[in-house]
């Protein structure tokens, strides 16, 4: 009889909301791979019921170097006193203990690089720690023989600085899911741009709430959560426009699909605050596409690759809040722009599925 192969996952997240990480497990549950998920709580932490074993901790401290410090650690001793076949490292803030446990415990380390970690928004400006995350890629990431990434812009530029081949797996929704649609209402009887994801510096949100003072009768729904979110009411109450921004806060992803293909317009506004959101591709420009919702976007290469190529959206070249308000009002009053756009996504939703990217995996894992 052969022996089930065993799988560890790292995230430092608290699992609940991580899509890419829940699609990646259950796909390799279905190839007879055991699982197990190792994350933190977090205080907004629920429950999930999913084919495979998750365990999360408690951690000290909640972010900077010492929660990065406390984290690795603990893990690196957590998996010392394990064996697995395959360690995945989800992200570069836990590459070293996976690094260094696969080592003493030979188990093939998979990297997973969800976006350009050292050229995020947040690193910006901070110098010392910007440098100090850089360094941890130039010492791991030549040395890493199985990784895959979300872009091909992220991918290039690895390579070319590493030499590494990263690969290329997206993060796209599942075209067919088993779930039964709920009914559910927006807090507004107006017209609405949704945008959902983290909510992190960058995201194009705050010129978003300036663009509503150049629309009528539009208002714009925020689902998600993050580190800028009582910055962003803080800045909704300066603009004086609290009457038409909702935050709805963080909804499991099994009701999301249903907010989502209500709304009238999903925004990508991402703004290219370092080279990982420039090469980024958000998970949202999927879920709107198979939501056969129109689409806005900025000006970033691999958003509009996927916008010029299927023709699901329109993008903004220059996205101050003026004309944002203009192609979304442009957007609502022409209905056979928005009957062709809905008809591509249609089509384009067959293509950009899971059930086509997951296979990738197949190379990753024997």
């Amino acid at each position: 009889m052969t022996k089930e192969k065993t799988i560890f996952v790292a995230v430092t997240n608290d699992v609940s909301t991580d899509q890419r990480i829940h699609k990646i497990c259950s796909y390799l549950v279905s190839k007879k791979f055991k699982i197990l998920v190792y994350g933190r709580i977090l205080p907004d932490t629920f429950e999930v019921n999913r084919p495979y074993k998750i365990i999360r901790k408690k951690h000290w401290f909640s972010g900077g170097f010492l929660f990065y410090a406390e984290y690795n650690i603990r893990l690196f001793f957590f998996l010392f006193f394990k064996k697995f076949d395959y360690v995945i490292s989800n992200d570069l803030d836990t590459l070293p203990a996976c690094f260094f446990a696969s080592k003493f415990n030979k188990s093939t380390l998979v990297y997973d690089s969800h976006e350009l970690f050292s050229e995020g928004p947040e690193l910006q400006g901070r110098y010392f720690v910007q440098n100090f995350w850089r360094s941890l890629e130039n010492y791991f990431l030549p040395r890493v023989k199985k990784a895959y990434t979300v872009s091909d812009s992220i991918s290039k530029f690895y390579d070319d600085k590493y030499k590494n081949k990263m690969g290329v797996i997206r993060n796209l929704p599942l075209l067919n899911q088993n779930r039964t649609t709920q009914k559910v209402n927006f807090p507004t009887k107006n017209k609405v741009v949704l945008y959902q994801g983290v909510l992190n510096p960058g995201r194009g949100i705050k010129t978003m709430i300036k663009a509503l003072h150049f629309l009528k009768n539009v208002d714009l729904v925020i689902i998600g959560y993050g580190k800028v979110k009582y910055e962003l009411e803080e800045f909704v109450l300066e603009e004086k426009i609290q009457q038409r921004v909702h935050f709805l806060g963080r909804i499991p992803h099994n009701k999301l699909s249903d907010y989502t293909k209500i709304a009238d317009i999903g925004m990508v506004l991402e703004e290219p605050l370092g080279k990982s959101f420039e090469f980024s591709l958000p998970n949202k420009l999927f879920d709107y596409i198979h939501a056969e919702i129109p689409i806005i976007t900025g000006n970033l290469p691999e958003i509009n690759k996927i916008i010029q190529r299927y023709k699901v959206g329109v993008s903004v070249k220059k996205p101050t809040p003026q004309n944002i308000a203009v192609t979304i009002t442009n957007l609502l009053e022409n209905q056979s722009l928005r009957k062709e756009i809905k008809e591509y996504q249609q089509k384009a939703k067959k293509v950009l599925c899971w059930e086509n990217e997951c296979k990738k995996l197949d190379t990753y894992f024997n």
